[in-house]
């Protein structure tokens, strides 16, 4: 099935749909979200909220993302970063170390391929 036979009125774990609302209520009431495709494991929506803070959440497909916009009350979708809503992020203190993993705890690192 393609993504455009899918039904408009995909259905979304309630345990996505109540995150999502918790993360709109936190963050100022409103949030931007992104739709990013990710082939065949599903859709990635990236949450900006009315503060800059990021969040995400992964549903199964297009249409299945377009209802949790749909269903979320404050919640507005996008396609694409444009330059106004990259410029509110303002991502929460700690937020770069927990998405580099591993590569945050490490106090040594090695030069890189252009340096000697």
């Amino acid at each position: 099935m393609s993504a455009t036979a899918a039904p408009a009125s995909e259905k979304v774990s309630p345990s996505v749909v109540d995150s999502v609302k918790g993360f709109v209520a936190e963050h100022g009431g409103s949030a931007t979200a992104v739709l990013q495709p990710l082939g065949r494991v599903g859709v990635r929506v990236t949450l900006v909220g009315a503060d800059g803070v990021l969040g995400d959440r992964v549903v199964g497909s297009p249409a299945a993302a377009k209802a949790l916009v749909e269903t979320v009350d404050g919640l507005t979708e996008t396609e694409e970063w444009d330059r106004e809503l990259v410029s509110k992020v303002t991502p929460a203190r700690g937020h770069w170390a927990k998405m580099a993993g591993w590569v945050a705890k490490q106090k040594r690192f090695p030069k890189a391929r252009n340096e000697k």
